[in-house]
């Protein structure tokens, strides 16, 4: 028989237990840049600041067009002066991935990035797989060495490099392919992206998400469906969190349970969201978020 005082203090370690175990899968709300992409690199990063927003996922495009007429210091500047952090860097740079011809330009392009966004401060940096074209079962053998080249070049600028599975990618579409080419690479500066829109809305099923471990999934993305046939999603279907039928609580949950506990990022294309005020569409998207994150449970 255990001890009556063993038996009273049980509901409290439980208790503390759970606590410990909220806090280690803890995520935190950002915000990715193609969001209010209409408003720029700084006055996005403004905006977004004064509303309260801390963790920021900068564009390669827009910091592009700021260096048009300024240097890569100030655009750091931007960030320091509002207290802001970058989490991750969209580099804007594709076929890294699948096996293609364009490979060895595409990789000194990311080498490039690699060096902008380590400057920046980011500690990761991504790449979608947004190809067409055919592949074949060697394709998938042969592409292990592109990622393993990536990575290399990642470790060389200190950041890390994930790859995002794109929901109608012909070669990387779904959340087991992006588990088994990890594992396959087993690189520590390469990782994966988890996106909650080209997760539910693409061919992954939710049970894929217990094939996930710890340390996997680098970073994650926030986005809410509308509720439309899936044969009609495209890019610009993505809603505000909380606004859509994706069952994000759910999958934020289990994401959590899998043991990330990261940033993650709304990422929002449709011109009603790029065109509005930073400021306003940041507070509307933490009120948002901030009843989905409870309802999970992160």
């Amino acid at each position: 028989m255990l001890p009556r005082r063993t038996v009273l203090q049980a509901p409290l370690v439980l208790a503390a237990d759970r606590d410990a175990r909220a806090d280690t899968r803890k995520m935190t709300l950002s915000m990715h840049q193609f969001t209010s992409a209409r408003a720029g690199y700084r006055k996005s990063l403004e905006g977004w600041a004064r509303a309260g927003i801390r963790n920021v996922e900068p564009s390669a495009g827009l910091l592009d067009d700021y260096l048009k007429a300024d240097t890569l210091a100030s655009a750091k500047r931007i960030l320091t002066d509002n207290d802001l952090k970058i989490v991750s860097g969209a580099i804007g740079v594709t076929g890294l991935w699948e096996p293609n011809p364009n490979f060895a330009k595409n990789l000194a392009l990311f080498e490039k990035r690699c060096e902008q966004f380590a400057e920046l401060g980011a500690p990761l940096v991504y790449s979608p797989c947004a190809t067409a074209g055919k592949f074949t079962p060697d394709d998938y053998v042969r592409c292990v060495d592109n990622i393993r080249q990536c990575a290399e070049v990642a470790r060389q600028y200190q950041v890390k490099i994930a790859a995002e599975f794109v929901r109608n990618s012909t070669f990387l579409a779904s959340l087991p392919t992006a588990l088994r080419l990890h594992r396959e690479a087993a690189h520590p500066n390469f990782g994966i992206l988890f996106d909650c829109y080209h997760f539910w809305s693409g061919p992954s099923k939710f049970e894929d998400m217990d094939l996930i471990k710890p340390g996997e999934i680098l970073h994650a993305h926030l986005n809410d469906t509308q509720d439309l046939p899936r044969e009609l999603l495209d890019l610009h279907s993505r809603v505000i969190p909380g606004d859509g039928v994706a069952p994000l609580a759910k999958i934020l949950r289990k994401l959590g349970d899998r043991g990330y506990s990261g940033p993650i990022s709304v990422e929002l294309f449709l011109p009603r969201f790029q065109e509005a005020d930073p400021f306003e569409l940041a507070k509307e998207i933490q009120l948002k978020c901030g009843v989905v994150f409870n309802e999970a449970g992160v």
